[in-house]
């Protein structure tokens, strides 16, 4: 037992060694298998691999430079591009990207989001829907849902593609000039009296020229 105890200590190195040397072997969950096939500590978040572990030395490592991230240990050599946020395509950025967090985007006013990720919110992005004359917005968009629209009733107009509006009813001393439709009012227009003028002047000439005949 005591012999046992001396020894345990060396096991350990020898174990290690051995484990180093001896390509092919598992890593542990917190090692990376370099291309030789050793097992190597992994690098923190925020940090990639620059030089693999050795007998002497362990693995070094360096941080993710502005742009990039690494929001895990790992093994690798490389970091992750952050995230671009483009405003042409209805999104900005919401969080700033970090060398262990990836940038966060968010969509712009008039634009929802078609798709969603948790770790970066929004990756893209789509303008509401803008209704057509002739319709009106049911409900409005936001930054989730786009806009939904809904065809005018007979007897409404819309112009716009917002609201829907009553017909205009032609008062009585108006005639309607033009129909109503779905994106258009009615016409209404002042009914012409030329045509009851004549009538009396036509009776007038010939109640005169019979007067004439007469005398």
């Amino acid at each position: 037992n005591l012999l046992c105890r001396l020894l345990k200590p060396f096991l350990y190195v020898i174990g290690y060694v051995a484990a180093f040397m001896t390509p092919g072997l598992g890593c542990l969950p917190k090692e990376y298998a370099t291309r030789d096939g050793q097992c190597c500590p992994m690098c923190q978040a925020g940090t990639v691999v620059r030089k693999d572990c050795t007998l002497q030395f362990g693995t070094r490592c360096s941080s993710c430079v502005n742009g990039t991230f690494m929001n895990k240990p790992n093994g690798l050599s490389n970091c992750i591009p952050c995230i671009v946020c483009d405003q042409g395509h209805g999104l900005f950025v919401k969080q700033e990207c970090t060398t262990t967090t990836d940038t966060v985007c968010d969509v712009l006013s008039g634009y929802f989001c078609k798709e969603f990720m948790d770790d970066i919110g929004c990756s893209l992005a789509q303008k509401h829907t803008h209704c057509a004359p002739g319709e009106r917005i049911k409900e409005p968009g936001t930054r989730k849902t786009d806009t939904v629209c809904e065809q005018c009733q007979p007897g409404y107009f819309s112009k716009d593609g917002v609201n829907c509006t009553d017909w205009t009813i032609c008062l009585e001393t108006q005639v309607k000039v033009t129909e109503g439709s779905m994106s258009s009012d009615v016409v209404c227009g002042t009914a012409s009296r030329q045509h009851y003028f004549h009538i009396p002047i036509i009776l007038l000439a010939l109640t005169v020229s019979g007067l004439v005949i007469k005398g």
